[in-house]
């Protein structure tokens, strides 16, 4: 399923006009079979689902869960369990942290402050959206702790969270206890579960809550469209196993089903550099960000929100791989052999890479950036110091910075084409040593994303995959190699690497994925503070909601405005006068 802008603005325009369902993106229901009916429909089972569904149910409606995959969690689960909970929580009240709703708020509305290559964290997000933030995350600690979750310690720190403002310590990990890692498939070390902070620590509280109050949760359900009526959205239009089903409901649908970037032709709107290249999106391939309710919400007259906050150089939209060799190198999150979507993700990934010892080409053999440069930067506690709230000298007193490994790597080998196309870490034999890899599966892939010669030349001929375009030139990866070589020791004076430390020169050779990864999901449908969705004359379509990376118009990584959103989507929902 894709969109593109011409239907955009037809949707926007033909419904927001009309007030009724467009057929643009939408199957046929004519044989819609298999009606179920519920108060709330919630359309996801990650974060912002499960915090809906439970919240709704506290609230005394009934609740039917749609998940496109057979397993609950959605990115939530497959996450390090990092959530930031501010504004005076418990927490932050037994270790002396002064915070308020206001000071959060105050934090994540900023203007003033600027990160090191001159992007500003939290100038863009919509205030409406923030109010309701801050003023529900008290709330949603303690919904939290009320439904199981356990916290790997009392004490807020700054460790896994960006854009979560930057006056004090905000970030609490929840415990993975006994639930076994999807990372891995296997349980964690007794002696290290309450200490170890991952996913399954919230996410498997929450469908228990969930469970219990009654709510169903209905797997390998696909959203194909929303049923519009003049009333306002009334159901969906599920697919499974290959046949639609109706899903009738009585007071509201709320979308939760994801971000759109893993969708090319609709991340394409916002960064046409981000083609099908960029296919190791951070989840994958345990939870897919399809675009799937957004483009249902489109087509129904939504609007969206966030476009700034989608492109714009900071956070982790976007991240540089620290594994490689592997389709899936997002930093934080490796497949073990034993984890339920490993024959799906087929390598873990050379880890801890030292890029001393490799160089990063192009599809052309070439060099492009020095490779121990970082991505784009991020926002935490006491990143910027000192800080006055609002004060012009926040953007005055940084050190700038660009950080611009991964524009270097996007911008492509000058051929007229979107697209930076495949970067390959090239190392040798001695580099495995150093490292103490195992360059074999199951840490590599060889399908395409690892590559091994015994010369140079050789090596760039068996560079062959469907993303790389054009054919490597043997010379090209030769000459590039043996003039990084003489810069070791000395000064590289391509790129400026820090006094480059070993050659490469001992066979085999390598060749190993090093492509950026595609993260957060910062743009999506507009919503108001109560999670309901917006058309494009700013009105509320009723009955339609979204929460979390679904949502557009608040920039903040991680499990935080999922869960709030969520939560707010399900009690408002609830409530909700027919």
């Amino acid at each position: 399923m894709t969109v593109t802008r011409r239907s955009l603005l037809k949707a926007g325009a033909g419904i927001a006009a009309a007030g009724v369902a467009s057929s643009i993106l939408q199957p046929s229901i004519a044989n819609a079979a298999d009606p179920r009916v519920a108060d709330i429909v919630v359309v996801g089972c990650g974060s912002a689902g499960l915090g809906a569904a439970v919240a709704a149910a506290e609230a005394g409606a009934s609740v039917i869960v749609l998940e496109s995959q057979p397993h609950i969690g959605g990115r939530g689960i497959v996450s390090s369990g990092n959530i930031p909970l501010g504004g005076g929580t418990p927490a932050q009240l037994a270790n002396g942290i002064v915070d308020s709703p206001d000071l959060l708020y105050g934090d994540l509305t900023d203007w003033s402050l600027t990160l090191s290559n001159g992007f500003p964290s939290y100038r863009y997000n919509d205030r409406e959206l923030i109010r309701a933030f801050a003023d529900v995350n008290v709330d949603m600690y303690n919904f939290l702790v009320r439904h199981g979750v356990v916290w790997t310690t009392q004490r807020p720190d700054n460790v896994g969270g960006n854009e979560v403002g930057n006056s004090v310590n905000r970030m609490m990990h929840t415990a993975i206890m006994n639930y076994a890692s999807v990372r891995t498939g296997l349980p964690v070390a007794a002696n290290q579960q309450r200490t170890t902070s991952q996913g399954p620590g919230f996410i498997y509280p929450l469908e228990a809550a969930a469970k219990a109050r009654g709510v169903k949760i209905l797997l390998n359900y696909r959203l194909e469209s929303l049923l519009r009526t003049k009333a306002g959205v009334v159901g969906v239009v599920a697919s499974n196993q290959g046949r639609l089903v109706n899903i009738q409901a009585r007071k509201g649908v709320i979308i939760a089903s994801g971000g759109g970037n893993g969708n090319v032709e609709y991340r394409r709107q916002f960064d046409p550099r981000l083609t099908a290249e960029y296919c190791g999106v951070a989840g994958e391939p345990y939870s897919f960000q399809d675009a799937s309710g957004i483009i249902a919400g489109l087509n129904v007259g939504a609007s969206l929100a966030g476009t700034y906050n989608q492109t714009a150089e900071f956070g982790t939209n976007i991240t540089k791989p620290t594994a490689i060799g592997t389709r899936y190198n997002y930093s934080f999150l490796q497949w073990g052999p034993q984890s339920p979507v490993f024959h799906l993700a087929k390598a873990s990934g050379l880890a801890s890479v030292n890029n001393q010892n490799v160089i990063h080409v192009n599809m052309l053999g070439k060099r492009f950036f020095d490779e121990t440069g970082g991505q784009f930067p991020t926002n935490s506690s006491r990143s910027v110091n000192p800080y006055t709230q609002g004060s012009y000298l926040n953007a005055k007193n940084i050190t700038y910075n660009p950080q611009n490994w991964i524009n270097a790597a996007l911008a492509g080998i000058g051929d007229g084409k979107n697209g930076g196309g495949p970067i390959w870490a090239i190392f040798d034999a001695d580099a495995v040593a150093r490292q103490r890899w195992t360059v074999a599966p199951p840490f590599v892939d060889p399908d395409g994303f690892f590559f091994q010669a015994n010369t140079l030349e050789e090596l760039a001929q068996k560079i062959v995959m469907q993303h790389q375009r054009v054919p490597m030139p043997p010379s090209n990866l030769v000459e590039t190699v043996a003039r990084y070589n003489s810069f070791v020791g000395g000064v590289d004076t391509d790129f400026g690497k820090p006094t480059p430390q070993y050659k490469i020169q001992k066979a085999p050779f390598y060749a190993a994925w090093s492509t950026p990864v595609i993260h957060d999901a910062r743009s999506g449908l507009r919503i108001n503070g109560s999670s309901q969705v917006l058309d494009f004359a700013g009105q509320v379509i009723p009955g339609l909601y979204c929460a979390g990376e679904a949502a557009g118009g608040f920039s903040q990584h991680g499990n935080g405005r999922a869960l709030s959103q969520g939560i707010i989507a399900g009690r408002h929902a609830a409530v909700r006068s027919l």
